[in-house]
């Protein structure tokens, strides 16, 4: 049975990387998305806006705040996810090895999505 797994994307705040940097992480990030299809484990993924457009609702009591900006204040954010399914977690830690080594120097964070 397979297990899904969440591979988190941490990027720095600010402005991305130059075309020319860029454009060769997107193509190779392209190719990986494709065998992970072709191998049955990639289920989507998706680049996120950047902090400034999150709003962060927490309830106290019977009323909801809504506040702008990112639920945590710091210097790095998850830029984009990507949801795989995979046998086992050193099956999910070996893609998110490939996907880091794509993204390099962005760190990748591996965790299994709880079900039921």
């Amino acid at each position: 049975m397979t297990q899904q797994y969440l591979l988190s994307i941490y990027q720095p705040d600010g402005d991305a990387p130059p075309p020319e940097v860029l454009d060769p992480i997107m193509a190779n990030l392209a190719a990986l998305n494709d065998e992970m299809r072709a191998k049955g484990a990639w289920v989507f993924a998706a680049g996120l806006h950047p902090p400034s457009t999150a709003t962060v609702l927490t309830a106290k009591d019977d009323e909801v705040l809504m506040t702008d900006g990112p639920f945590t204040e710091g210097r790095e954010h998850i830029g984009g996810f990507t949801v795989i399914r995979a046998a086992d977690l050193d099956e999910a830690l070996e893609w998110g090895r490939r996907l880091a080594l794509v993204l390099t120097p962005l760190s990748v964070e591996v965790r299994p999505i709880a079900t039921g």
